[in-house]
């Protein structure tokens, strides 16, 4: 069976480029000054107020892979590194290649793929006005999709961490590990550090793949 798993880093829209009705729907529930910049620095949660500047894709068998990135004022070639290629590429441009490749796959493995990534990629692919050639979303428990978080909290029986947490747990080298999380993308993306963003997000990719081999050979039952 082919599979491929996939990670995408995104950064929120400036709060003050948005029109006003919509800033106004935005801070209609923020009560405090805390709140309402709680809501201008999560922008990039929701794909009605973000974009995708990175998704990465890595086959877990050969270990190659791809991470396709934004790097608007950058002129960056495309180059190799530890067997993954870098290319940097408008959003439009990253979602049309990332439908083509995982149409090639059987199944699809991601961390919290459910709750985010996925729906993220098809409300921004929507955006661009390009169709899916997977079904992203397909039944929870026995479809092609493996999300680990629901996975290793057993659909939510337990206690839901991140995927740093759970690396550090089993001894998996965690992609914040070089003084980079998921909340500094916006603020490298605004620096033009976009090759930061691809190999963090490369980093993800080899830990959800690692995390993958524990769940399959630890976790996962078998019958003999």
């Amino acid at each position: 069976m082919s599979r491929i798993i996939f990670d995408i880093e995104t950064v929120g829209a400036d709060f003050d480029t948005l029109d006003e009705e919509t800033r106004a729907y935005l801070l209609k529930r923020a009560l405090t000054e805390e709140e309402e910049d709680r809501v201008k620095e999560n922008l990039g949660l929701s794909p009605l107020t973000g974009e995708i500047v990175a998704i990465g894709m890595l086959n877990p068998e050969t270990m190659r892979g791809k991470v396709l990135f934004q790097a608007p004022d950058g002129d960056i070639e495309p180059f190799e590194e530890d067997a993954i290629q870098y290319e940097s590429a408008s959003e439009k441009d990253i979602l049309l290649e990332f439908w083509e490749t995982v149409s090639k796959y059987s199944q699809f493995v991601t961390f919290n793929g459910r709750t985010f990534d996925c729906p993220f990629i098809m409300v921004r692919s929507a955006f661009h006005r390009i169709k899916p050639t997977r079904e992203l979303m397909p039944n929870r428990y026995s479809g092609p999709h493996i999300d680990l978080l629901d996975q290793l909290t057993f659909y939510g029986a337990t206690r839901r961490y991140s995927l740093d947490m759970w690396c550090r747990s089993f001894g998996i080298r965690s992609p914040k590990e070089e003084g980079i999380t998921g909340l500094d993308v916006k603020g490298l993306f605004t620096e033009g550090r976009y090759l930061d963003i691809a190999r963090y997000c490369a980093r993800d990719l080899v830990a959800t793949r690692e995390l993958l081999l524990i769940w399959e050979s630890y976790i996962k039952y078998r019958s003999e």
